[in-house]
């Protein structure tokens, strides 16, 4: 089965996606204690990503989170290397991922290649994740809206009795 065939993609949109620009969620996964729609970060650190063509490209380092906007901004992928040495990082647009809570696993929308040829940092060089010139590039490399403007306009498209 391709990670990301079309049964899976609706039931995930269905499941979990809205306005807001979450993760998607796809499995049954119901297990002891929170999750999976509210869980612990620290609970998803080293999840593996698996790419639209099935490939392993990493795991899941760090989530990013926008402290003023309460949101989750990236999730940070540790790809390559050895020990922690040679290895790349990559920030993906929480919105970008999929939780397959039935396989442990993110699921990104594109394809390896696209994965290790995205721009990437390193442990020492982090780029000014706050520079909304920067995000904006990262989110539409992985063609997704940046997740400030789809805050913004559902805070502008609240009704005003509210």
């Amino acid at each position: 089965m391709t990670p990301l065939d079309p049964n899976t993609q609706s039931q995930s949109q269905s499941q979990s996606q809205s306005a807001d620009q979450g993760a998607g969620i796809v499995g049954i996964g119901v297990g002891d204690g929170p999750g999976p729609d509210v869980m612990a970060a620290s609970t998803l650190d080293g999840t593996r990503v698996v790419t639209a063509d099935g490939e392993h490209v990493g795991k899941i380092s760090d989530i990013m989170l926008d402290v003023r906007g309460g949101r989750i901004a990236y999730a940070v992928l540790s790809e390559g290397g050895f020990l922690g040495m040679g290895t790349t990082l990559h920030a993906i647009p929480w919105s970008a991922l999929t939780m397959n809570v039935d396989e442990k696993v993110f699921l990104v929308n594109l394809m390896a290649d696209e994965i290790k040829n995205s721009p990437g940092f390193d442990k020492d060089h982090w780029p000014s994740m706050a520079d909304p010139q920067w995000g904006s590039s990262v989110h539409e490399y992985y063609r997704q809206q940046p997740y400030w403007n789809a805050t913004r306009d559902a805070v502008e498209e609240r009704p005003s009795n509210l």
